[in-house]
């Protein structure tokens, strides 16, 4: 059985779409209760997000994605999500790794995120990972912790 850290991360495709639902539906389901909303990731249109080429996923079966989103001056990370059978392994710490890479192949030498100000396990997360708070902001019914990480 081969190692987590040489799995592939690569492009999802149409057929990855259920996978893509079932494992952002399980990763960020907890935090309905929480934050008192569903996460936004669960709501996302998964088929569009795939078709315009946003979503990468890593494992067979997937175990984890992100969804990310090139601007001009910084790729946005949009989503990041894994399976919790899949937590402890190394495939969030792959995915971050794979992010900054991607921001490199871009050009592009800055990434941001939000968080929910409630999901307080990303708040020690993000910062071990070189990213740094830029505000906190209320959007519609979320409370967001955003933050960005140069790179270079």
């Amino acid at each position: 059985m081969r190692e987590m850290t040489d799995e592939l991360i690569r492009p999802a495709g149409p057929h990855d779409v259920p996978a893509i639902k079932c494992v952002t539906d399980a990763a960020y389901h907890h935090y309905i209760e929480r934050i008192g909303v569903v996460p936004q990731p669960m709501e996302a249109d998964h088929t569009a997000d795939v078709a315009a080429g946003r979503v990468f996923v890593t494992g067979e079966p997937v175990t984890g994605l992100v969804v990310i989103d090139a601007h001009d001056d910084h790729l946005f990370l949009d989503s990041i999500a894994v399976h919790p059978d899949a937590h402890g392994k190394g495939v969030g710490r792959r995915l971050l790794h794979f992010v900054e890479a991607h921001a490199g192949e871009l050009g592009l030498d800055e990434i941001r995120l939000y968080t929910n100000a409630m999901m307080w396990e990303n708040q020690k997360i993000y910062p071990r990972y070189g990213y740094e708070v830029v505000e906190r902001r209320v959007d519609g019914p979320y409370d967001r912790i955003h933050y960005r990480k140069r790179l270079g």
